[in-house]
């Protein structure tokens, strides 16, 4: 048995969810596929695929087995573009896991110019917020988190940027400017869930007093897990929000949004990319992490300088 190949073709049955399909990507019949599979079951010596008629499922083996597979398989296809990368164009697929809010603002804004540098690079970019991201399934993911972040995960920071309150002109006009942070109580909070009702106190930081730090009480007005919705209802004149500078920059800009209670931040949030536990990184990877973070900081350094 070839078990290489073995081992590639359980994995594209499990990803295209069929055996004929994976049959048709390997030029192989149905039946040898099926072989394949089942050759590889009886030199483990145990069941990776439940299959019936209607349906295939992996067993819990299957699981464990496809991941560890899933490493086994790129690592060998890495070390052989590793030996020839001299003479070929940088190229392959990087699969990345990001939240809404990052897939928005930050990989959109660079697809058009990383893919101008190297066309032959495929990112292959889902979206999803899940509560524990699974960041061995991806060759990077991206994180969003404050300056107390401390997780056991290999991520490497990409930028920072201060958090800040603003709301619309209209809302300021109606319902007044607030001279001090204990005047947030009296108006229309907008704010991002959060565990253990700490979206009912807001804690803000003054970087011009030693970072001196206060908590105000509030009781929000709205409710969101949700940032793009968040910053569209500050736009609209719902009330006060806080984001990153970055990510309402353009808003500061035009005017839709002003800053209020400045030099208060609410905290400094930090973009890292996670990155499966393993030693060997490819080198589109490496690269794409370069471009995103000298792409991101400039960005950033742009936004900070026009509302300094």
């Amino acid at each position: 048995m070839d078990r290489l190949q073995s081992m590639r073709v359980f994995q594209q049955v499990v990803d295209d969810g069929s055996f004929a399909a994976a049959a048709r990507k390997f030029d192989l019949s149905s039946a040898v596929v099926t072989r394949l599979v089942s050759d590889l079951e009886d030199h483990l010596g145990v069941r990776l695929l439940h299959r019936t008629t209607r349906r295939m499922a992996l067993t819990d083996a299957g699981v464990a087995y496809l991941a560890r597979v899933r490493h086994i398989l790129s690592d060998i296809d890495e070390a052989h573009a590793a030996a020839q990368a001299h003479a070929q164009e940088m190229s392959g697929v990087i699969r990345i896991l990001t939240p809404p809010i990052f897939g928005v603002h930050v990989l959109g804004p660079l697809v058009a110019e990383f893919g101008r540098r190297y066309p032959k690079v495929v990112l292959d970019i889902y979206v999803d917020s899940p509560l524990v991201p699974p960041v061995e399934d991806y060759d990077l993911t991206l994180l969003g988190a404050t300056d107390t972040f401390d997780a056991n995960i290999i991520a490497r920071p990409i930028a920072s940027s201060d958090g800040i309150l603003c709301a619309s002109p209209d809302y300021l006009r109606r319902n007044g400017i607030p001279q001090q942070p204990e005047d947030l109580a009296r108006h229309r909070c907008l704010r991002i869930k959060a565990p253990a009702n700490r979206h009912r106190v807001w804690r803000l930081i003054n970087p011009d007093e030693n970072r001196r730090e206060l908590e105000v009480p509030i009781e929000p007005a709205m409710l969101v897990n949700h940032s793009d919705t968040l910053i569209r209802a500050g736009v609209d004149g719902a009330g006060i929000i806080s984001q990153s500078i970055d990510l309402v920059a353009n808003h500061l800009h035009s005017g839709a949004l002003k800053r209020i209670l400045s030099p208060w931040i609410t905290g400094t949030n930090t973009l890292y990319a996670a990155l499966p536990s393993r030693k060997f990184i490819p080198a589109r990877t490496s690269v794409f992490l370069e471009f995103m973070t000298e792409y991101t900081r400039t960005v950033i350094k742009k936004m900070d300088a026009r509302h300094d």
